[in-house]
């Protein structure tokens, strides 16, 4: 038997109408005779004197720049007191828009949207590019100034400097401080400037309207761009298709003569399986040496976060190397002592630690305090001593542990035959805070894996 759900409509919802920068003429009879006969207009300062004209003398206007948490209050009171209520956005108000912010807070039937063109529509329009694969950005956050390489996610450019990682097409809803010019400064600054072409509308549906097509990023970024814009960003280079996990050693910068400082291969991958990552899982690199544990759990975690700490200043300057080569945009590199600077991480879930700066004991108790539920703590050890004071640490915290040692050998000609050549063994000691049992396998398991 199926059951239909029919969604009640309410008699007198508020109306959150959609409007583009010609006014009036981008409405339909229907949205502009629902604005005429308001009692209650609200907008921001813009629209609201954009379609000042067709708003009831009579009809009390309420400005809601700056005054967001109080809009959900107006609307209940006017529903209250039986008032048409209209809700004035700009374009299609579903789409990074505030009706979806209105929904979360008033019950979806209080509200009727009535969205009109998007203007990353119209610029597509207007380019002649095809938009039903573009990934949609927004960047109209609060201003954290220009994008750095290695921001944490805090950055109101973050989730663009993901992105275009990820996607060909980009159609990016801009703001007053993160211009067009700072976007492509930022494709710059990831190396991306011979990547991308930009493409910027400027002011569309007025009289001085104006479109920039297929721009270098290194020209749009010294650039001036006339405020409300939008903007498109298009992959002219193939996108690489990275290895995500197992990289062979060669394939990081290292200290040289000598190389060192590096997780091998072998150990590296079953510590980042024993890390159970997940898409979007927050990763904390202790010693992070050459950084190639953590580099290859930012291409694992292409949702979340790695910070990286290492002590060695040389060994820094090879790791950023690294970084840059790798091409992430997750991964944000420190060069300090562990633990001063870990209170201002997010608490982490899974932390890897490859080197502890003779703090082993109290960052293991650190470690597991700010674990999230279920995270874990992997740590590589080559000699004996270390391996002793982690499990001492973890026994006195009460923490389920287990060791693993991992010695591989390696094959190697000689003469006209191989032979293999034994590695160092590295012992892997894996911990969850509590009691639970902590077998990877189970966790799995659990998982459906």
């Amino acid at each position: 038997m199926t059951t239909t759900n029919l969604l009640e409509k309410d008699p007198q919802p508020c109306r959150v109408i959609g409007v583009l920068d010609d006014g009036a003429a981008s409405l339909s009879a229907t949205a502009l005779a629902l604005l005429r006969r308001a009692d209650l207009v609200i907008g921001g300062t813009r629209t609201l004197a954009l379609l000042e004209d067709d708003i009831a003398p009579q009809a009390v206007r309420r400005d809601l720049t700056g005054c967001l948490s109080s809009v959900p209050g107006w609307i209940a009171e006017a529903r209250a007191a039986d008032q048409a209520c209209v809700v004035l956005a700009t374009g299609d108000p579903l789409c990074h828009g505030i009706a979806s912010y209105l929904a979360s807070r008033l019950c979806i039937q209080a509200l009727e949207v009535m969205p009109n063109v998007s203007t990353l529509q119209l610029a597509c329009a207007r380019l002649g590019l095809a938009w039903q694969d573009a990934r949609i950005v927004s960047v109209h956050a609060k201003d954290a100034g220009e994008w750095a390489v290695g921001a944490a996610p805090a950055h109101g450019l973050y989730a663009l400097a993901q992105a275009v990682r990820q996607h060909d097409r980009l159609a990016v809803l801009t703001s007053p401080d993160n211009t067009p010019a700072r976007i492509a400064r930022l494709l710059v600054a990831e190396g991306l400037g011979d990547d991308f072409q930009i493409s910027v509308a400027e002011r569309l549906c007025t009289p001085d309207e104006r479109v920039w097509a297929d721009m270098a990023p290194a020209a749009a970024a010294a650039q001036d761009f006339a405020d409300p814009n939008v903007v498109l960003l298009v992959r002219t280079r193939q996108r690489p298709d990275a290895v995500r996990f197992g990289l062979p050693d060669a394939a990081y910068h290292q200290r040289q003569p000598d190389k060192g400082l590096i997780t091998k291969q072998e150990v590296r991958a079953v510590s980042l399986a024993r890390m159970q990552l997940r898409a979007a899982s927050r990763v904390w690199d202790i010693g992070a040496g050459s950084g190639s544990v953590g580099l290859e759990a930012a291409r694992l975690c292409p949702q979340g976060h790695v910070w990286a700490m290492e002590k060695n200043e040389g060994d820094v300057e090879i790791a950023r190397r690294n970084v840059r080569d790798f091409g992430v945009s997750n991964h944000t590199l420190v060069h300090g002592k562990a633990p001063e600077g870990l209170d201002a991480w997010p608490d982490p879930d899974a932390v890897f630690i490859g080197g502890s700066g003779g703090e082993l004991a109290e960052l293991i108790v650190l470690c597991l305090k700010r674990l999230r539920p279920g995270g874990w703590l992997v740590m590589n050890f080559v000699t004996l001593e270390n391996l002793a004071a982690a499990t001492q640490a973890l026994q006195a915290a009460g923490a389920a542990w287990d060791v693993l040692q991992l010695q591989a050998a390696r094959s190697k000609p000689i003469l006209h035959m191989h032979r293999m050549a034994a590695e160092n063994p590295v012992w892997i000691v894996c911990a969850q805070a509590g009691s639970a049992s902590a077998t990877a396998p189970a966790a799995a398991v659990e998982e459906g894996a």
